[in-house]
């Protein structure tokens, strides 16, 4: 699925396999990626949910959040959503983050990707200085 806007693509969403009811898709191996503002991402996951009158996507399984920017923000969790209004990525599960030459782990995210801000808890965090 490809949406697109005046400047061009907005969202791309694909899957091996989707369904579409009444108000939602809900897709198997999803990998969506946002191209809609000046932040981009691309998140995989084993399902995908997408409300047609909401702006979150939630994901579920495998879930791998990667910025396509040169921040080198990666991370990993099992359940996360995002919100294409705002580009917040959360998981209120355990995860890893791989930032740049550093990780860290928690147990809540909440990524503002055009404040670049973090919000997290329990953190435990290495990081290689140069």
């Amino acid at each position: 699925m490809y949406e697109l806007n005046t400047q061009g693509l907005k969202t791309q969403v694909l899957g091996s396999s989707a369904a579409k009811y009444d108000d939602r898709y809900v897709l198997r191996d999803i990998n969506y990626t946002d191209y809609s503002k000046e932040y981009r991402a691309n998140m995989l996951a084993n399902k995908g949910l997408y409300r047609e009158n909401s702006s979150v996507v939630y994901l579920d399984g495998n879930v791998v959040y990667t910025s396509l920017q040169k921040d080198g923000f990666i991370f990993k969790t099992q359940h996360a959503y995002y919100d294409t209004n705002s580009s917040i990525v959360g998981s209120d599960d355990s995860y890893v983050l791989e930032f740049n030459d550093g990780v860290i782990h928690g147990s809540y995210l909440r990524y503002n990707a055009i404040q670049k801000r973090v919000l997290s808890k329990n953190v435990q965090a290495q990081y290689n200085l140069q």
